[in-house]
């Protein structure tokens, strides 16, 4: 049986608290599968963060000791956790044991109505063809970039959290149309409520029509560190790229923001920043 689009966990202990925290520490990061897991779960350890939003994630991958690196992060870290199912990894699992890839959003806190954007436009780069073999090299898949929704009870405060991945192989015109279609559905939220769009973008969100598109929106980056890579360098030539990206909107402002570029465990550096509540 293939497993349902979302998958959750709850392994936060229970908190009796009256009153929301000043301020919540939030972590944004393109974990690459988890391959690098022990390492991951040391460094998110270390930042004692209220809200983690990973994208490529792994469930059931050869890559990544079939193990569901979701529930091993939360598990590790007690926190909950909800996984969107991006794509079913061909070359990585089989007919009676399949593989899985998508996002995952963590928390201390609990999470609630989860839920997938699912983007109308694809590259259909991924899709398998019969003349490729299905091995690691060709990475041939089933499903689609999505971004992951979900909202995050903070002592009956609520948090709208979106995990993004835009496609990698296409130009910014599809990205672009992904970004589109993700703030059209933030848009539909009530304005009073504190919403944090982040994740992988695959694109310059500082530039042209991207940055005047979540600016018209009414979300601010809440990183501010534009010409900080968020990549490793490729290669001797080629410098690591600033794509991932965090933004936020409503009675909150961002603070502390931060590329973690000593950070080994990925070929993504993790984003960090602090969210409290508007001045005035």
């Amino acid at each position: 049986m293939p497993m349902p689009e979302i998958m959750t966990g709850k392994f936060a202990p229970l908190r009796l608290v009256m009153w929301p925290p000043s301020s919540l520490r939030i972590v944004d990061w393109n974990i690459n599968r988890g391959q690098q897991l022990p390492g991951i779960i040391d460094f998110l350890s270390g930042t004692n963060a209220d809200i983690l939003i990973l994208q490529e994630v792994d469930i059931n991958a050869r890559r990544t000791h079939r193990l569901n690196i979701a529930e091993e992060i939360a598990r590790k870290l007690q926190m909950d956790y909800v996984f969107g199912r991006e794509f079913e990894e061909l070359a990585q699992g089989s007919k009676a044991s399949p593989a899985y890839h998508g996002q995952a959003i963590l928390a201390k806190w609990p999470i609630s109505n989860p839920r997938l954007i699912r983007f109308s436009r694809q590259s259909h780069f991924w899709e398998p063809r019969w003349f490729l073999p299905r091995i690691e090299p060709f990475q041939e898949r089933l499903g689609g970039r999505i971004a992951l929704v979900a909202e995050i009870n903070v002592a009956g405060s609520k948090l709208l959290t979106y995990s993004l991945h835009l496609e990698s192989r296409a130009n910014d015109q599809l990205r672009l149309s992904q970004v589109e279609e993700v703030l059209a559905d933030a848009a539909r939220q009530d304005p009073r409520c504190p919403l944090v769009i982040a994740g992988d973008l695959n694109l310059d969100a500082s530039k042209d029509r991207a940055a005047m598109a979540f600016a018209t929106a009414g979300f601010q980056d809440a990183i501010a560190a534009p010409r900080t890579p968020t990549t490793t360098a490729r290669g001797l030539f080629e410098a690591g790229r600033r794509i991932d990206w965090a933004f936020v909107r409503g009675p909150i402002r961002a603070d502390s923001g931060r590329v973690h570029n000593q950070v080994k465990a990925s070929d993504h550096y993790p984003v960090s920043f602090i969210l409290s509540a508007s001045r005035g």
